[in-house]
Order: C-alpha cells, then structure tokens, then sequence
C-alpha cells in the first residue's frame, strides 16, 4: 500500500511463517551513539508492519518463480495471495522506539546496564505467498525473505531468498477474478448452453452474464480434489446500456458444474424450461433520464470546508489524530488492518488499546431450499478476498472534506503486480454534540461538538457492495462499522406463484431471505507494552435483585462481572435483555479509584444464524454458533474458518477446533473474535439497489481514564463567536428557589 495525493472532496521456532526475531535474538552489537542518542547505520525505508511495495511483491513472486524445478512447473504458476509475514511485536516495539517516527523509546524495556540493546539495523522483511499450480492443482505457500527493495528492479536483477516452501493437500485456494473471466468466457462458448439460452429467447452472448460461485462444500462431489464452481446465470436486456441491471434477470433451470483447474465444463443440464422473467421498468439505478426517471431538483450542494486543513498528520502509514495514534496496513484477504492503536494520554504518555484491528472472514448464507439458492453461502473473505475485491475511489467516493487517499498493491494471478488506486479513504467527520449542559440557575451552558476520525475501504463481491469503517472519536471510543449495499440476489417466480422463502420485489422476481455475519479479530492490548500478557475478559450482565431487604422498593438492578477463565467459558452470546458487555481489563494497571483499567466491548444489533445444527455450511463455519470467542494470541491463528474453508471438507476446522484446547485468559495476551450478523427479510424499498444497512459495534474506555477524556475539547469557532452570556432568571418562583 502506498499513499497517494491528498484530495478535497505447532512449534514456533519450526514456523517458517514466523518472524522470530526480537531483542534477544539481534546482534548484542549496537548502534554507535552521539551524546546518547542512537545514530542509524543505515536508513530504514519500510516499517515492518508496512504493506509490501510493489518492488517487494515483484521481488517475491520472481524468487518463488525462479526456484521452480522445471519450466513447466515455473509456467503453471499461479500467484493468489503475496502478503506480508508480520515480525514479533518486540521488532515493531523496536522500530516505533528507535528507527521510526516519532521515537518512544519507552516502549522497550531497560537492560541490567540501564539502557536498551539497540541492534543496528532491523530484520529483513518477509513475504508469503499462496501459490496455485495450475497443472498439478496443488496448493502450496512459501516464504520469501527479501532484502532491500527499490522502486526500480534494475533489469529484475533484485532476487529474495526463499526461505520455505511447503505443499497443503487437500485445499484449495481462495478463486481470482482471472479465473471468473475465463469461467464466463467458457460457459458463454458452450454449444449446449448457447442452446439453452436460445431456447429463452437469447442468442446474443453480449447479453449473458455468468458469475462463478465457489461450490463450498455439501457433498464428498465438492472435494477439494477437483477446483469447482456453480455459476449463477443472469442475462441483461439492453446490448448497448452498460450500467443496465443484469441482476433483474436470473436465468433458472440450467445447471453447470465447471473444472476451474482445466476450465472445462464437467457437467450440464437444462433440467427445466424456466422463462426469463419480464423486464422491471424498475430495474435501473443509474441518474435520471437513463434509469428512465427523474431526478429530484431540490437538493443544494454540502460542502465540507476545512480552511486549515485536516487535524491528523501522517508519516507513511503512521496517522496521528487527537490523541490518537496507529498504523494501517491492508490486506489481500483482509482489506484493511490497524496496528498499534494507542492513546496520548498527558502526563502517563502513550498507552496502548490494541495490537491489531481486522476483519478476517464473512458469510453470507441464504434461506431458501430451493436449487439453485440453497448453495448460496458465500465465504467473502476466504474464498474471494476482501481486499483484492477493494475499489478504486478515484470511481466514486461518497466522503467528503479533506480526504487522504492510500494505495493498496496486490498480485496478480499470474504474478504481475496491480495497483488500486485510492483504495482506503481517511477524512474527518463531524459528528452532532460530543457533551452539553446547561445550568438552569444561571443560564449558562457549555457544548461541544464531536469529530471523528474514519478510515475506511469498500468492496465488491459480485451483486453486493461491503463498506468496511473504522471510526476514532475525541472520548476515546473506536467504532466498526459495516455499511452493506449493492443489489438482492433474486430468484424467478412464475405468474400466480408465491415464494415462502423470500420477498416478491417486481413481477416474476423474489429476493430469497438470507444472513450476512462478519467476524472481527481484535488482538487487544489495554495498557500492555510490547512482551507484556496482562489483559483479561470480564463479561458483564445487569440483574435485577431478589425482593427483600435489599430491594423493599423492587426497583434496584446492578451489574454482575464474571472472569472469563478459559476459552470454553469464553465461548459467548448477547443478551440485549440484560444488557450484556464485555470488558478487556489490565490485571496490574488501575485508576486513581483502584479500578482496574479497560475497554469494553458494545455488541451494536446482532443475531445468530438461522439454520438447523445439521446445514452444511456450518460445517465450516463452527464460529458462527456464537457472538464472542476469546482465545490468547498465537501468531498463526488468523482465519476463523481455517485458512483455506473453499470446498473445505474438514468440520470445525479453525476457531472452533483452537479453543479445545481450553486455554487459560486469567492474564493473557488476548485476542476477541466478535461476530456480528444480520438478517435480511428484503422489502419492495431495497430494489432495485438497496439502501445502506448499518451493523457495527463499539470499543468504549471503561475505566481507562480518570475523567473524560473529552473535558479539553475547546469549543467551536462558533460557539465562541455566538455563546450567550447568562441572562436572569426571569421566573419568580425559580429565583426564590
């Protein structure tokens, strides 16, 4: 990822994946120094938690090439995923003390002589990469160790060292968009299907649209032996309207079955003569006369000015902001990631909140039984990638202010290197009062307005669009948002049928009744330097107390804490009845009240799936059974489905299967799996693309700060400008008062 113009508007130390360096394993040798203060040997270009450059990403994907036995093997190479290989949290811990701005040495810890070890330059950076050979349909991952990268690969001259490289049977890889583009070209050329298509009325191949669903896994046919997908076929009506809505004509009764490995068709059948549906006069989205309607007139221009500028600052990926500070980082799989959230807090310096913020999985399943959407369970993440599905900005971006762009650089399947463009989007937001009181004795008030910081990333996976967002607030909150939009996934009805298990959206089409659940990984760090363990969970639920002697006005209710101990007590759900949270706390850091500090976890609205215990796709998705899971960080446990859950026939692999293990969180380095969900019952309102739906949660101090931490937020420039003196008292008996 690379920033771009500013813009108004089993083993660990076997681990090859492992970065194992840390303090104790540099050179004892240091770096000399000037009065104290280190002097660096060398410049540092990269942080170790940057996002691999595209000349390191060129480097990578060259030095697993070249290390291929024959030509054939070399030429049937397929590069899915070229990420970085995270170091420890003490070479991060290093590189924020002494090699990057701004310096906080604080974060390491003294030696018996009184001061750090400082190494001379840090470790070089690693890569991994999940290759895909197209001919033997093997997966295999390797790990690159690249030394230093420039911009220009001088002739391709730069090589890195290939560290490992190791074959994972029985998987398969999440798909590429080079892989959709062919699936659809073959389907397309298929003489039967050509056939099936002309017996609906379609002879123009222009027309058809043929998206590639990842068969997941239902039977032992879907074995990850082969590469499989299911297309779902749609078919526009309009050859020369590029933005027409293909998606408002499914294309029913014919299944295909496709060797992704070979891209040949395994299987065909038009098992029924379904006809199109008619064409929805509805159907359309884009503006005005083109959709065939009518823009309304009477909205005037909003425009955000900041005359000064934005209030954070930003050193590479490193983003500081009211006290706030992090790095971003983004992902292939992931999209984006935020390291190293900390907070400025006066005199006690900075104090970190969490290590690492992402979001690694998501599912979409479908409660219709009917063929073809039965299948629909949609694995965003794993088996398509968030973050290669990310979109340019520079398209269309609905912030607005002062906004700061990123670059995310990613392989591509044949290895070459693609860039998007304005990929994350960073601005300020205002965002209604922060705090207000007025006294009604003397008339005066103070108020404040809010502000928020938002760095967010959008996707598209086939029909639906995914915003993922970050917020940052002024009172030490941080809020995660996803805002879903895009289009319904629609099924064909005929005249005079009704569907149980969906909505009728426009004539001969229904929108199946289906779930979308996200899953955030939290690696938190409340008040913990780098090396220290000291969190714990405690889940808090509100009781109403027994009638009695404590309660003779049957009105008390308190809050009951209960210490999660291990990670099959953390196995939890939410209770909005008794308002339950969750709270992360440091073990040995409390407040000027003796409380021990923290932050809490505000589930926002949630559900669990609504599946029967035996459905398929809970097979590989065991984490959707509940809202929390809590285990301690293990450097390798990163996908909650298991890394490769495409056409997965393993059953709880991942979270489920790591928590058996019934480890201790009593003082641990804590890692919190929040999942979230919602269910979709589409109205009329959501066609023909739907309105965003919002679903979220909030990290919020709990006793992490003495008093509020958004006291000192001045005033606006117009509150000073307009603030009211207090008037008297006019009311008689107030003034008695």
């Amino acid at each position: 990822m690379a920033t771009s113009q500013n813009k108004t508007t089993p083993d660990p130390s076997q681990d090859p994946t492992r970065n194992t360096s840390s303090l104790d394993s540099f050179p004892p040798k240091t770096t000399p120094t000037t009065k104290g203060i280190p002097v660096m040997m060398r410049a540092q270009t990269c942080h170790p938690l940057d996002p691999l450059s595209a000349a390191e990403i060129s480097v990578a994907v060259s030095s697993v090439r070249a290390a291929g036995a024959t030509p054939e093997v070399r030429d049937s190479m397929r590069f899915v995923e070229v990420v970085l290989v995270e170091p420890a949290k003490q070479v991060v811990a290093l590189a924020d003390a002494y090699f990057f701005p701004p310096f906080q040495p604080s974060l390491l810890p003294r030696t018996k002589g009184g001061g750090p070890l400082i190494p001379a330059k840090l470790p070089n950076r690693k890569a991994r990469l999940v290759v895909y050979n197209k001919r033997s349909n093997e997966t295999s991952v390797w790990i690159v160790e690249l030394r230093e990268v420039h911009a220009a690969t001088r002739g391709g001259q730069h090589r890195g060292k290939v560290i490992s490289s190791e074959v994972v049977p029985n998987v398969q890889p999440p798909m590429d968009a080079v892989e959709y583009a062919e699936c659809e070209a073959v389907v397309k050329d298929f003489p039967p299907f050509r056939e099936a298509m002309k017996r609906r009325g379609i002879e123009d191949m222009d027309l058809v649209m043929v998206d590639a669903w990842c068969v997941g896994y239902h039977s032992e046919a879907d074995a990850p032996n082969r590469r499989l997908a299911k297309p779902l076929i749609f078919c526009r009506c309009e050859s020369d309207c590029p933005m027409e809505n293909g998606y408002a004509r499914p294309v029913e009764g014919i299944y295909v079955l496709v060797d992704m490995q070979n891209m040949v068709i395994l299987e065909f059948e038009d098992r029924k003569l379904i006809p199109l549906p008619p064409i929805d006069p509805l159907r359309n989205y884009t503006s005005g006369e083109t959709r065939g309607g009518v823009d309304r007139s009477d909205v005037k221009p909003l425009q955000i000015i900041q005359p000064e500028g934005p209030s954070f600052r930003v050193n590479g990926h490193f983003i500081q902001w009211q006290k706030w500070n992090f790095r971003i980082g983004f992902t292939p799989r992931e999209g984006l990631v935020i390291y190293s959230v900390a907070y400025i807090d006066g005199s006690q310096g900075r104090r970190p909140v969490a290590h690492r913020l992402s979001f690694v999985e998501m599912v979409v399943p479908y409660g219709d039984p009917n063929d073809p959407h039965y299948r629909k369970n949609a694995f965003d993440a794993g088996e398509d990638g968030l973050g290669k599905n990310a979109q340019s900005l520079k398209k269309g971006c609905d912030c607005l202010g002062y906004i700061k762009y990123f670059d995310a650089h990613f392989t591509n399947f044949t290895g070459g290197v693609e860039t998007i463009e304005n990929c994350v989007c960073m601005h300020e937001e205002d965002h209604g009062i922060l705090w207000k009181h007025q006294d009604w004795r003397t008339g005066l008030a103070e108020v404040r307005r809010s502000r928020r910081l938002a760095v967010s990333f959008i996707c598209t996976v086939a029909n639906y669009e995914y915003g993922f967002f970050w917020y940052f607030y002024q009172d030490g909150k941080i809020e995660s948002e996803v805002k879903i939009t895009g289009i319904l996934s629609l099924g064909v009805m005929q005249p005079g049928e009704t569907r149980k298990y969906g909505t009728t959206i426009a004539p001969g089409l229904y929108a199946p009744v289906h779930q979308h659940f996200f899953v955030a990984r939290m690696n938190m760090a409340v008040d913990c330097k780098p090396g220290e363990a000291f969190n714990q969970v405690v889940e808090v639920d509100v009781k109403v107390e027994d009638p009695g002697q404590n309660n003779v006005h049957h009105n008390a209710f308190y809050a009951e804490e209960k210490l999660l101990k291990s990670e099959l007590e953390a196995m939890r759900d939410c209770n909005p009845l008794s308002a339950r949270h969750w709270i992360v706390r440091n073990t040995r850091t409390v407040t000027r009240t003796g409380q021990l500090t923290g932050y809490r976890l505000v589930p926002g609205s949630n559900c669990l799936p609504l599946a029967g215990p035996e459905a398929m796709f809970l097979r590989r998705a065991a984490f959707l059974k509940h809202n929390l899971w809590v285990t301690p960080y293990v450097h390798n446990e990163m996908h909650p489905g298991g890394e490769f859950p495409n056409q997965n026939p393993r059953v709880g692999e991942g979270l489920a299967t790591w928590v058996k293990e019934n480890r201790s969180l009593e003082e641990a380095d804590i890692v919190l799996w929040y999942v979230f969900g919602v269910t979709f019952i589409p109205r009329l309102e959501d066609w023909p693309v739907m309105p965003v739906e919002r679903i979220g949660f909030t990290l919020m101090p709990h006793g992490f700060f003495n008093c509020s931490p958004a006291i000192d937020v001045p005033p606006s420039s117009g509150d000073l400008d307009d603030k009211e003196i207090g008037k008297p008292i006019q009311n008689e008996l107030i003034a008695k008062l």
